[in-house]
């Protein structure tokens, strides 16, 4: 069938992401294949001492995005969208979003992004003796009853930006699994709320006086698969006002950024994981069981079916290493040599190849800001070295490529290490990885395990959704998300999978432990340099 036809008769999917600078739609054909998309850039705002993106914001880009994805479509194929087999949206995870009973939002919403729930997150922690991190949406309610506002009363409903753009598309108040783990703690064997821990908040509710209990506000949990609604007639109009989009469509459950990456690079199963380095690094490990305690270092949410999955999410990643790549392209061009940027980064990149294992006694540390994983307060990048140290070109760009995976290390080793997880294989994504073989084989002797890239990675949380979209339609009777995954996206997809190598390993390793003992001249830096 062709494109334009497949298009016309709707066997087609839709996945709409609203990532942190930029909102994402990509349609794709029946084998996840991307057909069109289109893009809407838009940056959240600093008001009020919270960030934020207005309704507003929220509206327009959700239409302008379509609207860019409809003409893609006009002009690549000559048709108009009119009928899409099914849809699902996406966005950045946690947050604050609450609405009054006449479904009015009651204060602007807080991103993931605000840090200022972290008295509520330390008190939930000991109360729940779960970590809960001060991004989570429950840690931004009890902060907000914590400090007294107004408005907590009056909650009648609490989502996330994806549930709240679902809700306006299909009257649904609803949440995918994945997204409802930053919410509040869910129990992976119940795949519901975790009822002792909801039993112990609904005591902090009625010890404050809030007229509800948790389960009133927040929205009814979902797994990839399960029908999460329909496009009403309201929702096609809202998202194209021009009145072409047929009502109807089925959604899938709304997901986080973090579900959609675990579908975009086939890390769903137990015993896979996933790392995104970019200017932050994170790393996803779905688990075979529950950790033996809760760590600090180590956030716990599911994959889009209910596994429970273990994050460990660093601030810095590449941001320092790029500084120093900049560095060498301005002495080049004082050299009066015109060097390529990508061709820079190779020759640096590859130049640390040839660097000793452990870097030759350096030591970098890339906090461009501050490091939860490691204690650091505020951003302090530092290069050190002893007098005895191996001071080559080669052995700096390593301990710079070691640092980006340094914090995220420290976290994963808490898994890999202490608590004995079994991890077959991760699959990596993002611009550290774009030369070829360095980044992943220098994350591969990080954490022990081979490393795969996929070149279908750089399609984005969009398509991830998308192909979650597709699952809820095309799924057969019992089939199980990671089986379709297998079978029916990623089968026959290219890619390089690199095993760790020994040498390279205990390298590493020994980098780590100077790495760790060097931690208290970082945290003397905060201290004593403006």
């Amino acid at each position: 069938m062709d494109t334009a036809k497949l298009i016309q008769d709707g066997k087609t999917a839709v996945g709409i992401e609203f990532g942190s600078t930029r909102i994402k739609a990509v349609l794709v054909d029946e084998n996840n294949a991307p057909i069109a998309s289109g893009s809407h850039e838009w940056e959240n705002r600093f008001e009020n001492g919270i960030w934020t993106y207005s309704e507003k914001d929220i509206s327009e880009g959700l239409k302008d995005v379509y609207a860019k994805l409809k003409k893609d479509v006009k002009e690549k194929y000559g048709i108009t969208l009119k009928k899409i087999g099914a849809m699902g949206i996406s966005a950045m995870m946690h947050g604050y979003l609450v609405f009054d009973k006449a479904d009015k939002l009651l204060v602007p919403f807080r991103t993931w992004r605000n840090n200022n729930a972290q008295a509520a997150a330390d008190k939930l922690t000991d109360l729940f003796n779960y970590h809960i991190p001060a991004r989570w949406s429950v840690a931004h309610l009890y902060q907000a009853i914590m400090d007294g506002e107004p408005h907590i009363k009056n909650i009648a409903f609490q989502t996330t930006l994806e549930g709240y753009v679902h809700w306006l598309l299909t009257g649904k108040k609803v949440i995918g699994i994945g997204e409802a783990s930053g919410m509040f703690p869910v129990d992976p064997k119940t795949k519901q709320y975790d009822a002792e821990m909801v039993k112990a908040f609904d005591g902090i509710l009625a010890v404050n006086g809030m007229p509800y209990e948790t389960l009133d506000i927040l929205p009814e949990i979902l797994l990839a698969g399960e029908e999460a609604g329909s496009l009403t007639k309201e929702g096609a109009k809202y998202l194209d006002p021009d009145g072409d989009l047929d009502a109807g469509i089925p959604f899938c459950p709304p997901e986080g950024d973090a579900g959609t990456g675990m579908v975009a690079t086939n890390s769903v199963k137990q015993r896979t994981g996933n790392v995104s380095a970019g200017t932050s690094v994170f790393a996803m490990i779905v688990l075979e069981k529950e950790l033996s305690k809760p760590y600090p270092e180590i956030d716990l949410v599911t994959t889009p079916v209910g596994d429970l999955v273990g994050m460990v999410h660093c601030n810095n990643c590449t941001s320092d290493l790029n500084a120093w790549v900049n560095l060498f392209g301005e002495f080049a061009s004082l050299a009066g040599v015109d060097i390529p940027k990508w061709k820079l980064y190779d020759m640096l990149y590859f130049e640390g190849e040839k660097g000793d294992k452990d870097c030759g006694g350096l030591l970098s540390y890339n906090y461009v800001s501050g490091e939860n994983i490691t204690e650091v307060d505020a951003g302090r990048p530092l290069f050190v070295r002893t007098p005895e140290s191996k001071f080559t070109l080669a052995n700096m760009m390593r301990a710079h490529l070691y640092s980006a995976f340094g914090a995220l290390k420290v976290g994963c080793d808490i898994m890999l290490k202490e608590e004995g997880v079994k991890l077959d294989r991760i699959t990596g994504h993002g611009g550290i990885f774009k030369t070829e073989r360095v980044g992943q084989s220098f994350l591969a002797a990080a954490l022990g395990v081979p490393v795969t890239l996929m070149k279908t990675a750089g399609e984005g949380g969009a398509w991830g959704m998308a192909v979650l979209a597709n699952f809820l339609i095309q799924k057969g009777k019992n089939e199980e998300l990671s089986d379709y995954l297998e079978k029916r996206v990623f089968a026959g997809q290219e890619g390089v999978t690199l095993a760790p190598d020994p040498e390279n390993v205990k390298g590493f390793e020994k980098f780590t432990r100077r790495y760790k003992m060097g931690l208290p001249v970082v945290r003397s830096a905060v201290e004593n340099m403006e």
